[in-house]
């Protein structure tokens, strides 16, 4: 098990590392030319801009409020935002795979557990929604009120891809079988499964479910399935037959696993993956970046880690209560009569 006091040195190493490396050298650039970290940022306010939606609430919560809200049970078991969570390595793969899955699953909230889940909502006898309690309560206290409906997904519920995955890379792509001609080669133009084209930052690799399954093979995995990804509508045409769960192209192409095409004009995507550095650029020594995902990453751990130990004294209780209660118990019984233990 982790040592705090160790986890806490290493914490605060890797924070001054990263501050020195953002006062000595050029923040990394991202492939469109501007620094990753300006990159998320967008992302967050394009999901502020969502005005009354959970989305914006809570990203606007924990932008101006964190030091409140980081008590709070509620907002500890929401991971973030959908479109939070990933990235990809090109602006026009961003746009496809977030026009894909359209914006209520990009501005879904991301729950650790079931209880999470219901802590974000209650009812009245009626059914009816209470607005003074949960995300409802929380979202008046500002004065933000919410409107319509919100997606949550809750990781211990979805089911995990039941294949294996690439365990010596850190980003655990997952095994799929790629589409095969007669010939075995793969179809003309198939790039690859766009849920492996999703890259994670470090913190949120670390962040398993109870059964040790990742964000990969459970949130991103239920949202493209096998969603093949062609260089050309053309190319996804021809490779039709070879197609079980939809398929897009570089080009706007795209078939949904239920047999419908959309077409027509692409239009601006309002919410999307923030676009990262390239594979080759992303493990640069020394970078912000890497600096920045070493903290994000030793705060999970320090997060779990405490968890672990609130959990451990919970259970200490209970065996310290049920240790008492025998004694009380047997001392009750030393203390009786013969007489009175001979009738029980």
């Amino acid at each position: 098990m982790l040592n705090l006091r160790t986890l806490s040195v290493t914490l605060g190493k890797a924070a001054v590392i990263a501050n020195n490396v953002k006062r000595g050298k050029k923040v990394v650039a991202s492939s469109n030319g501007t620094s990753v970290q300006e990159a998320e940022q967008r992302t967050i306010e394009s999901i502020c801009n969502q005005d009354k939606t959970a989305a914006s609430l809570i990203c606007q919560l924990k932008k101006r409020h964190s030091t409140q809200i980081s008590t709070m049970p509620m907002m500890k078991d929401i991971l973030g935002v959908v479109a939070t969570l990933g990235k990809t390595n090109d602006d026009n793969l961003s746009s496809l795979l977030s026009e894909y899955l359209g914006i209520d699953n990009m501005l879904g909230l991301v729950c650790k557990t079931y209880d999470g889940i219901k802590s974000l909502e209650t009812y009245g006898t009626e059914g009816n929604i209470d607005k003074k309690s949960g995300i409802h309560g929380l979202g008046g206290s500002i004065g933000k009120i919410l409107h319509g409906r919100f997606t949550v997904f809750c990781l211990e519920n979805i089911r995990p891809f039941s294949g294996e995955v690439v365990i010596d890379d850190p980003q655990r792509y997952l095994m799929l079988r790629k589409p095969r001609l007669p010939n075995g080669e793969s179809p003309p133009g198939f790039l690859g499964f766009a849920v492996n084209m999703i890259l994670m930052d470090q913190a949120y690799l670390s962040c398993l479910t109870p059964h040790g399954h990742g964000l990969r093979e459970t949130l991103f995995y239920s949202l493209f399935s096998h969603l093949q990804v062609y260089k050309t509508t053309a190319d996804l045409r021809r490779a039709i037959p070879f197609i079980n769960d939809g398929a897009v192209s570089l080009d706007g192409g795209i078939l949904r696993p239920n047999g419908s095409f959309c077409l027509g004009d692409r239009k601006d995507v309002e919410v999307k993956f923030t676009v990262a550095l390239s594979s080759g650029d992303s493990n640069t020594p020394g970078s912000i970046t890497e600096m920045e995902e070493q903290v994000k990453l030793k705060n999970w751990e320090k997060e779990r880690f405490v968890e672990d130990i609130k959990r451990e004294e919970d259970l200490l209780k209970q065996v310290k209560d049920s240790f008492s209660n025998q004694k009380q118990q047997l001392l009750d019984y030393i203390t009786q009569s013969p007489a009175s233990k001979v009738n029980c």
